[in-house]
């Protein structure tokens, strides 16, 4: 494929090996020589440095179209994604898959901003610059990280690392005295918005924590920091100490009535048990003593026979009534 060596810039800024303009001459063919997209994750992503792009082969223009449909067919279409990435979380990941997946063919090289640039234009920040590296490095859409990323892009910055299209979401980011950092590169056609995730982000997470201070400090007391690591006073470090006991004793209390509660569930349920057992024999106890006590009962039925008995036995024998004979006509 014929290629281009000019190094003369265009009115935008951007070289003109990356811009619209016509060629201004013809070199022979020279092959592509890029690096390849990661196609295993046994290791972790390389550093710029360690994998320059050491191509020859100066990129034609590319149209967001065009990218689109899978041109160029003889190298990958280089995105790049730059950030301060704190506490690397989900949406930071969310928006690396978007860049990652813009194109068919994608190699996603990742800019991460240092701590003297960061700490200058946006604040402190959690992670260290070495940490944040790392973090990049582990994540499953990205084939390169470049350390020290410029704040800026510049058009010695694109060729270097032969960038085609860079990946933001679309609001404007203003800063370094810029009311949009990448307004340039919007205006050049290299721009590819992504879409950020709501209710997530690096300064979400830093106001739970500073919320609920208390409950992370108390944490971390107990997993054997010092009140010196956590920058805690002696006061609070005592106030701390004290409410962990207090939860650990509420805890017991806790588990004691719960096993109280369960014990007493048991009894109750014994209780059920017995009391239904009580009445179905009270039942029977009261029918029985009906059967043999009641106005009907066979008690009552006894007691009339042995009293007619004994009445009989009490009572003395009748004489056989008397006869008289009349002897020679007198009685």
């Amino acid at each position: 494929m014929p290629v281009l060596t000019t190094d003369a810039e265009s009115e935008t800024g951007i070289p003109k090996s990356l811009s619209n303009e016509p060629p201004s001459e013809t070199m022979e063919e020279i092959e592509h020589t890029c690096p390849q997209p990661r196609l295993t994750l046994t290791a972790p992503a390389p550093f710029a440095d360690e994998t320059s792009c050491q191509c020859q082969a100066p990129h034609e223009k590319l149209t967001i179209a065009q990218a689109r449909l899978g041109t160029p067919v003889d190298r990958p279409v280089r995105v790049y994604a730059d950030g301060i990435f704190d506490l690397f979380h989900s949406g930071h990941a969310r928006a690396l898959m978007q860049a990652k997946t813009l194109f068919p063919n994608s190699y996603l090289l990742v800019g991460v901003c240092s701590d003297d640039l960061t700490h200058k234009f946006k604040g402190f920040t959690v992670m260290n610059e070495a940490e944040r590296y790392e973090a990049l490095r582990h994540c499953r859409y990205v084939d390169e990280v470049i350390r020290d990323a410029p704040w800026t892009l510049t058009p010695e910055f694109l060729e270097k690392h032969k960038i085609d299209f860079v990946a933001h979401d679309d609001i404007p980011y203003s800063s370094a005295g810029s009311d949009d950092v990448y307004k340039h590169i919007k205006e050049a056609g290299m721009f590819v918005p992504t879409q950020r995730t709501e209710g997530i982000s690096t300064s979400d997470i830093i106001t739970r924590i500073v919320r609920d201070y208390d409950v992370y400090a108390r944490r971390n007391l107990q997993r054997g920091y010092t009140a010196k690591e956590l920058n805690v006073s002696f006061i609070n470090e005592k106030k701390y100490r004290f409410q962990n006991q207090v939860d650990k004793m509420k805890e017991k209390v806790k588990n004691v009535e719960e096993k109280s509660k369960e014990f007493v569930n048991r009894v109750e349920e014994k209780s059920h048990d017995l009391i239904q057992k009580w009445e179905e024999k009270s039942r029977e106890f009261i029918g029985n003593f009906l059967e043999l006590f009641g106005p009907d009962g066979a008690w009552k039925q006894m007691f009339q026979e042995r009293s007619s008995r004994m009445l009989q036995a009490l009572s003395p024998k009748q004489s056989p009534p008397k006869t008289w004979t009349l002897h020679g006509g007198f009685p």
